[in-house]
């Protein structure tokens, strides 16, 4: 009876040795998946700032001729400015004159739709 009790402890202690060591084994997947992740997550973001970086770079080229095209415009859009400007100084005087002797020059007439009721 001594003996399988003995023989029954050892069991024990084996299962428990066991269970620990399947416990310990657990730890280690999850360590090892974590880290995995971790890689595979760094992994990603290099891949995709790569992926950014080469897009920004196409862009940029498609794009340089239509920066230009736009230095171009406003370039274009000041000496039209200048010009209407310049236009303005030199023909200001000359139309308030001429709106001033239409509105002060009055010709007194009786209106072609004025009726003498009599």
């Amino acid at each position: 009876m001594a003996s399988q009790s003995q023989g029954i402890q050892q069991l024990l202690q084996a299962e428990k040795r066991a269970a620990e060591k399947v416990a310990e084994a657990r730890k280690r997947k999850n360590r090892r998946l974590k880290q995995a992740k971790e890689e595979a997550q760094a992994e990603i973001e290099q891949y995709r700032l790569q992926r950014e970086k080469e897009f920004k770079a196409k862009e940029e080229a498609a794009l340089g001729s239509h920066g230009s095209s736009t230095t171009e415009v406003e370039k274009e859009t000041q000496e039209k400015m200048f010009v209407l400007q310049s236009n303005f100084q030199k023909n200001r005087e000359e139309v308030l004159n001429s709106l001033l002797n239409l509105v002060c020059d009055i010709k007194p007439e009786i209106h072609l739709n004025y009726r003498i009721n009599g």
